[in-house]
């Protein structure tokens, strides 16, 4: 699932998502990236519905309104899924790589965890990570309490972090008008 359902309250308010770079909105570059990765692709999105449904058949937006982070589009996800796991990516972060799903899947080999998680080499990156279905519950009752913060859910889990120090390019995020600048520099 790409996270598009943010506020994006740095980009002025625009639906970041569809925020052009190089002529070309920020989610294609995602869905490009997963499209040989994954058979499935859902958009989590909480605006603009009809314009993400050019990207994939499937757009949800959060059960819960309010625009409550990443963990609200998660937990929406988590009911609706037919597989046994949710990969999580945001729409903000152009330069994905080819054997994400791979790197994160192979975690679940090496013992019984409920979430593998991309490490740049100084931290998790939360919101690129790999779930359980099986986790539904627990993060309705976590939301339900008030909570938001996706690592300190992540802690009452078995987490595996994956290193993906090899790659740190994966975690650029565009989240201002200078970052897309960037970004767009360092794509041409």
């Amino acid at each position: 699932m790409v996270l598009a359902g943010g506020q994006a309250r740095r980009m002025e308010g625009r639906d970041k998502g569809l925020i052009e770079l190089l002529g070309k909105p920020m989610i294609a570059y995602s869905i490009d990236a997963l499209q040989t990765q994954l058979e499935n692709i859902i958009i989590n999105a909480n605006r603009n519905p009809d314009r993400y449904r050019q990207y994939a058949e499937q757009v949800i937006a959060d059960d819960i309104s309010g625009y409550h982070g990443p963990l609200a589009g998660i937990a929406t996800a988590l009911k609706r899924i037919d597989t046994e796991l949710l990969l999580t990516v945001p729409c903000d972060s152009p330069f994905l790589p080819g054997d994400l799903v791979s790197r994160l899947a192979n975690a679940f080999t090496h013992g019984n965890i409920d979430v593998s998680v991309a490490h740049n080499g100084e931290r998790i990156q939360p919101v690129f990570s790999l779930l359980r279905k099986s986790l539904s519950h627990s993060l309705d009752a976590y939301l339900a309490s008030g909570e938001r913060r996706i690592d300190r859910w992540f802690e009452q889990h078995a987490v595996q972090p994956v290193d993906f120090s090899d790659v740190p390019e994966t975690f650029d995020n565009i989240n201002t008008p200078d970052d897309l600048k960037r970004a767009g520099i360092r794509l041409q």
